[in-house]
């Protein structure tokens, strides 16, 4: 939004000035009184500035926006958000997500995506989304998702939910808050019972998934 207000912040100096001309009038000089010698050398030089300098300099900072580009757990704020940025990271992320859960809940889409985070910044475990989510494959019985030792292929059938995982691992891997597992590096779905989960600090249960973090 743009105020052109050169004629109002004109007409303000010359009422201001036409208030010090009794006191002006008494001395020969003007420069005499060093408040009226400011003033009328402002009105003299707002007169000069050109109409496109005052309307750049009474540009209004631009609000910070709000709704949209606060961060929310919804398939609305997700909806609204560009098409990810891809990458192998991002690749590796979304992929995971979605042989993983995508039949969960946003919340619980959001908290399966932590827990590979997590892994990732803790030095017990690869230090990339990709080390990660492959750790294991190929060996019998030490492949940390299943789907990737599951022996099918991962095929793509559901785009829509795919596009929608895409944007929650742009998001996380943009620095999205992590608030929702409490560090939990492990989980299972409430179908199973590991052996593991009775040694470790549970740390969340959200929609079909239960959450942990390992000791030490």
């Amino acid at each position: 939004m743009r105020i052109t207000w050169k004629s109002q912040l004109l007409a303000v100096v010359a009422v201001a000035a036409s208030a010090l001309m009794p006191a002006l009038a008494s001395d020969s000089d003007p420069s005499a009184s060093p408040f009226g010698a400011a003033l009328l050398q402002e009105h003299s030089g707002l007169g000069a500035m050109g109409s496109a300098k005052l309307n750049a300099i009474s540009v209004l900072p631009k609000m910070r926006k709000s709704g949209s580009d606060s961060f929310e757990r919804s398939v609305a704020w997700l909806s609204a958000q560009p098409a990810p940025k891809q990458d192998a990271e991002w690749t590796c992320l979304t992929e995971a997500l979605y042989f993983e859960a995508r039949g969960e809940s946003i919340y619980g889409q959001f908290a399966v995506a932590e827990v590979i985070l997590n892994r990732v910044d803790d030095a017990r475990f690869p230090n990339t989304i990709c080390g990660v989510v492959n750790q294991g494959t190929g060996r019998k019985f030490a492949c940390q998702f299943t789907y990737t030792c599951d022996g099918r292929a991962e095929v793509i059938h559901e785009q829509t939910a795919y596009d929608r995982l895409g944007r929650i691992a742009r998001a996380m891997i943009d620095g999205a808050p992590r608030d929702l597992t409490l560090g939990a590096t492990h989980y299972h779905t409430k179908a199973v019972a590991p052996r593991w989960a009775r040694a470790f600090q549970k740390t969340a249960s959200i929609g079909v998934h239960r959450f942990y973090k390992m000791p030490g």
